[in-house]
């Protein structure tokens, strides 16, 4: 299934240094809604930065839908949501969300 995704891969610019893959929903970079919710979870493998990222409107069901999320490069999802980067050197436990309005994020773990 190909997606539509709100940025073309020519807007993406390198905003951060290098620091591996993350998972994000569609919610983000197809429907191109905010971050409103990230945790940072103890890595898979070498190349998974441990983020994950969502909307906040996803439901169970969406979640549970492995179409509905896929594997970016954290500075991709940097790029959809540039509010997210004073916050991704936080550690393993790290569970964050957005102040509703605002570009700040509460740290609600970790």
């Amino acid at each position: 299934m190909s997606k539509n995704f709100k940025l073309k891969p020519e807007e993406i610019k390198q905003l951060i240094n290098p620091m591996c893959g993350c998972l994000a929903t569609d919610k983000i970079t197809v429907d191109g809604l905010a971050v409103d919710y990230m945790y940072r979870e103890e890595a898979h493998n070498e190349l998974d930065s441990g983020w994950r990222f969502f909307s906040g409107t996803e439901d169970q069901a969406y979640v549970d839908d492995p179409d509905n999320t896929s594997v970016y490069d954290v500075n991709t999802i940097a790029n959809y949501d540039k509010a997210i980067i004073p916050y991704l050197q936080l550690p393993i436990g790290a569970e964050l969300e957005r102040i509703r309005g605002t570009d700040e994020f509460n740290l609600i773990a970790g």
